[in-house]
């Protein structure tokens, strides 16, 4: 039998993480993060010459660019674009939920 470690961590959306924390956390390299900030996917909260600063909800859109380099070797751009598309089905899926919320229960979906 074999066990596999896997690592948990507590993200507070209102906390910062530093592009080295971000790395480390998503797998991606620095000049990943980078292309990523110049396409405007990921976007700092505070930038500085030295080490910008990211909000800790981009941690899980690094991880899923990650995800999807290694899976399907997907470049910067395909990155770039896959999340681009993935956020926008979340806030159109956040808008159904609302104007969902807001029928009469017999004629929710």
């Amino acid at each position: 039998m074999t066990f596999e470690h896997a690592e948990a961590m507590w993200l507070d959306e209102r906390g910062e993480v530093t592009i080295v924390e971000l790395t480390q956390c998503s797998g991606l390299t620095a000049e990943e993060v980078r292309e990523l900030v110049d396409m405007g996917v990921l976007v700092p909260s505070a930038e500085s010459a030295v080490d910008p600063t990211f909000p800790a909800s981009s941690i899980s859109a690094a991880r899923i660019a990650a995800r999807l380099r290694n899976d399907f070797e997907v470049d910067a751009r395909g990155l770039g674009l896959a999340l681009t598309l993935l956020e926008r089905i979340e806030a159109l899926e956040a808008e159904l939920r609302a104007v969902s919320a807001q029928l009469p229960r017999r004629l929710r979906p």
